[in-house]
């Protein structure tokens, strides 16, 4: 007889091995088979309600670790607040239209769109979003959350869409909504306007260029520009110059130029004069109307003031092009100044007749070297600075004066300030940030010119006034809630009003409608309505927790629409996390190889190295995640289950 088998030791039927990738599907399966989430439900139905709304992700694509990251804590709140006897309903959503679904039809799959109709191609980015839809849904259930695969959300859904109507028809109430001429965020490789939430910064190599315009009321002299839009140049309207700003004119060996007396020697550096003198002084405000030449057309332009205008860098003296920059749209705007757009959707130069057909970054050096035939040009050089790109193409964007639809934020900002103070920011500076954005925003462009969204639901007139008929736009609303969307681009505009709708602007029953889609952030910024509202009675959530870029995003359309139409913020708490980075604190991408997927870690380790890593780091700040690291957790995980065993 072995010794061994004469000790009294602790006998268990708990396995020694987890295998958690095989053990957890068994144990999700059973959830299922017990009904587990939804006889939690019925537990604590009546009890005091804790509503933590999911902000919804977008349907395209497997799922990234900051997806995890989101989903599990989320689904720790949720358990945690239905084990403390609240009333906690999960239900996720997912957004559902948008370009990145039109690219990955046309790119990808090679669909091509101009030989189908706008409903057969709309209808195949519906089953290629529902698609991915499907695709995340198990692998968000996999991560271990406790819900009902039923009782989910979609951007798409018939009456999800028709909520958004009513609440597009609410703020046209408050005279929130607008159309007009303005210069937005253009992207060329998208051909569509793009919100401020659909921009990244990047490094970009630009020209920049140093441009004498002869002021005709100072013989020989020339006010100086300093730009890294050359293109621009053929849609300038004059020179901003700032009202309090000293200026001198400094004579050189290469002429006079005026320039902002603080930045003459940073000028004269750049420009390689070694001698000046400063011969006349002014104050910016002098210089108000005082006309200038402009170095190619040879028309004549005004010397304006405008409070953007700063010695920080370049002359002192703006070139002005207000269908190209917001500040430039502005200063146009006191000055009664044409608002001239010299770019089409595409990028390629129009209005020039010289530079017509040219993409702009390629008229750069066609305007830079007629620049120099003329005398105007005092030097070129490059530089690499931070540009806005479009965060789906990645491609730089541009300033464009289009038509577009536009949400009012200036109108009752105070109001949408307060509302901000009055939210519990669990991330103390997230209140300053979201202040910040929306002290400094004026409106938000709504309109983008896609095919595959929820369509801006204005019908014209005979004399394209739009109708902003309350029983128009509820009429509208019931449509989609009953054919959903597609209906708008099925029918003709006048069988899209209610039944023996007249109005003098149309008095021969002539209706057009608008091609214009709503930009994905309204669609999801509505939520609090389409879901909150609707489906648990409540606007307010009693908590948004999403990642730190959702400021600019989430957290900032849902505030927008939510205080216009129910006058307060739709989150009663406000907590963000931060990014899911490489082991060594690196953003992950695919071309440098440094991706590691919440389905290479459940499958390998199990859901529960996930979860207990979601639960062990710092989530308010960027988080590190790489193989070793999720080694290190699984020992820890070993270490928990082995005192268990014990």
């Amino acid at each position: 007889m072995e010794i061994k088998d004469t000790l009294r030791m602790p006998k268990t039927s708990y396995p020694m091995k987890a295998s958690l990738a095989t053990k957890e599907v068994e144990i999700q399966k059973e959830w299922e088979e017990l009904d587990l989430y939804n006889k939690t439900m019925d537990k604590n139905k009546g009890n005091k309600p804790f509503y933590l709304h999911d902000g919804p992700p977008y349907a395209n694509g497997d799922l990234h670790i900051g997806h995890a990251l989101n989903k599990i804590l989320k689904d720790i709140i949720n358990r945690q607040k239905n084990m403390a006897g609240y009333y906690s309903p999960v239900i996720i959503g997912w957004d559902t239209h948008g370009l990145p679904i039109e690219n990955a039809l046309t790119k990808n799959k090679k669909v091509k769109v101009k030989e189908l109709t706008t409903n057969e191609f709309r209808d195949m980015c519906k089953a290629y979003a529902l698609n991915q839809v499907a695709n995340q849904k198990e692998q968000f259930f996999r991560l271990g959350i406790l819900g009902d695969k039923d009782s989910t959300y979609v951007t798409l859904d018939k009456k999800y869409e028709a909520e958004q109507i009513r609440v597009f028809s609410k703020m046209i109430e408050n005279d929130m909504i607008f159309k007009g001429l303005k210069p937005v965020y253009w992207s060329p490789s998208s051909y569509s306007a793009l919100a401020e939430a659909e921009i990244e910064y990047q490094d970009k190599r630009s020209p920049a260029i140093y441009v004498g315009f002869d002021i005709k009321d100072l013989e020989g002299v020339k006010a100086v520009i300093w730009t890294t839009t050359p293109w621009t140049i053929p849609a300038n309207q004059g020179i901003a110059v700032g009202k309090d700003i000293d200026y001198a004119i400094i004579k050189t060996n290469k002429g006079k130029f005026l320039i902002a007396k603080s930045l003459i020697e940073n000028f004269v550096e750049n420009i390689e004069i070694e001698d000046f003198e400063i011969i006349e002084q002014f104050k910016g405000s002098d210089l108000e109307n005082k006309k200038v030449i402009h170095p190619l057309n040879k028309k004549e332009f005004l010397i304006m003031l405008a409070d953007h205008v700063t010695e920080e860098n370049g002359t002192g003296c703006v070139h002005t092009a207000p269908g190209h920059g917001e500040d430039d749209f502005i200063v146009g705007k006191n000055y009664s100044l044409e608002t001239l757009s010299v770019v089409d959707a595409y990028g390629k130069m129009i209005n020039t007749s010289k530079y017509d057909g040219l993409f702009y970054e390629d008229a750069n050096k066609e305007i830079g070297m007629d620049l120099e035939k003329e005398g105007a040009l005092l030097k070129l050089s490059f530089i690499k600075h931070s540009y806005p790109h479009d965060w789906r193409t990645k491609k730089p964007v541009i300033y464009r004066a289009t038509p577009q639809w536009f949400a009012s934020i200036e109108k009752d900002k105070e109001g949408m300030l307060n509302a901000i103070k009055e939210v519990n920011w669990i991330n103390s500076w997230g209140e300053k940030r979201l202040y910040n954005m929306i002290k400094d925003r004026q409106e938000w462009c709504i309109s983008r010119q896609r095919k595959w969204g929820v369509p801006i639901p204005i019908i014209y007139n005979e004399d394209d006034t739009p109708i902003f008929d309350k029983d128009v736009l509820d009429h509208i609303a019931s449509l989609f809630e009953e054919f959903g969307s597609n209906i708008w681009f099925e029918k003709e505009a006048k069988d899209l009003l209610p039944k023996g709708y007249t109005n003098e602007a149309s008095s021969n029953n002539k209706f057009t409608k608008e091609t214009d889609i709503m930009d994905v952030w309204f669609d999801s910024g509505v939520s609090h309505s389409a879901v909150m509202k609707n489906r648990l009675g409540t606007y307010q959530s009693d908590l948004y927790l999403e990642g730190s870029d959702q400021y600019r995003g989430w957290f900032n359309s849902s505030l927008i629409t939510g205080y216009i139409t129910q006058g307060k913020a739709p989150y009663k708490n406000a907590l963000s996390h931060g990014f899911a980075l490489d082991g060594k604190g690196n953003k992950m991408s695919k071309s440098i190889g440094n991706v590691i997927t919440p389905k290479q870690i459940y499958q390998k380790y199990g859901a529960d190295i996930l979860r207990l890593w979601v639960s062990t780091v710092d989530y308010q700040s960027d988080v590190k995640v790489s193989d070793d690291i999720i080694k290190q957790v699984s020992e820890i995980y070993r270490r928990i289950r082995n005192s268990f065993r014990f």
